[in-house]
């Protein structure tokens, strides 16, 4: 077999000690890159470095919190400082907030934001210029397909990783003709710890939920290719098209969907 695109690339991942951080960075590990990967949680995080480094014996790990613009302002001069710069960029992090928007309130919005947005492009441009100056790297931008499809009951984590979205796209534009490539992920649901957060509405038991080998796997073969952005799985770029090409139809359908799920469910939607 011959080696790994990614052997001796400099990979940073954000919220990394579970999901699909944790996956993606044992697979770049196993590929032979030098890993970075950082999250809150100490103890998991450690965890998933320790599986790195059987593969990667120089992939390191900070602790911090992305909430905070002053971390990660610490940690893009961590990685650089530390690893050498950056090769591969990977805006992983994210929150979400199932909540009908009636009972939203300005600070959800703000956190879902901050973390869903502006902390990715904050830690993108931090890490930008040196990309520019090899002309070199990728960022990959782990958006939704709740970006695209408005998913019902989340209104803020719709508009949060939409604006994720378009910034990657406006990105990918300006940077067109430099050997810096964008990558946007649109994700379905995949089955991590995600949907267990307290303070959100349960998830619909009919969505189907994809494994998170199943997301790496298409997110290392989306890289491998080359394109600007990956449905996973593949058939919701057919839903975002049918949605582009009637948006009222599209949201009317969806609402009533919702309104016969309550039905099903009774009064307060609950089976």
């Amino acid at each position: 077999m011959g080696e790994s695109s990614f052997s001796g690339q400099r990979v940073l991942i954000t919220d990394a000690s579970s999901g699909i951080g944790a996956g993606l960075a044992e697979r770049f590990a196993r590929e032979g890159a030098i890993v970075g990967i950082c999250a809150r949680r100490e103890d998991r995080l450690r965890e998933v470095l320790d599986r790195c480094r059987a593969h990667s014996p120089e992939s390191r790990m900070w602790v911090c919190d992305l909430a905070v613009a002053d971390e990660v302002d610490r940690l893009a001069e961590a990685a650089v400082a530390e690893m050498g710069g950056v090769d591969v960029l990977v805006n992983n992090a994210g929150v979400p907030k199932r909540r009908d928007v009636s009972l939203l309130d300005p600070e959800t919005v703000d956190a879902l934001t901050t973390i869903n947005y502006l902390s990715p492009v904050r830690l993108t441009l931090r890490l930008l210029s040196h990309m520019l100056e090899r002309d070199s790297g990728k960022i990959v931008n782990v958006s939704s397909v709740a970006a695209v499809l408005s998913s019902p009951g989340e209104a803020a984590y719709d508009a949060s990783k939409a604006a994720l979205s378009v910034f990657s796209e406006g990105m990918a534009v300006d940077l067109w003709d430099t050997g810096v490539n964008v990558l946007t992920v649109y994700p379905g649901v995949v089955d991590t710890e995600l949907f267990d957060i307290p303070g959100n509405d349960p998830l619909s038991p009919e969505i189907e939920r994809i494994s998170v080998t199943e997301l790496v796997d298409g997110v290392m073969d989306a890289l491998g290719r080359g394109v600007i952005e990956v449905y996973i799985p593949e058939w919701f770029k057919g839903v975002a098209a049918r949605k582009a090409n009637d948006v009222e139809l599209f949201l009317a359908g969806t609402a009533g969907w919702v309104r016969g799920q309550k039905t099903v469910g009774g009064a307060d939607g609950q089976a």
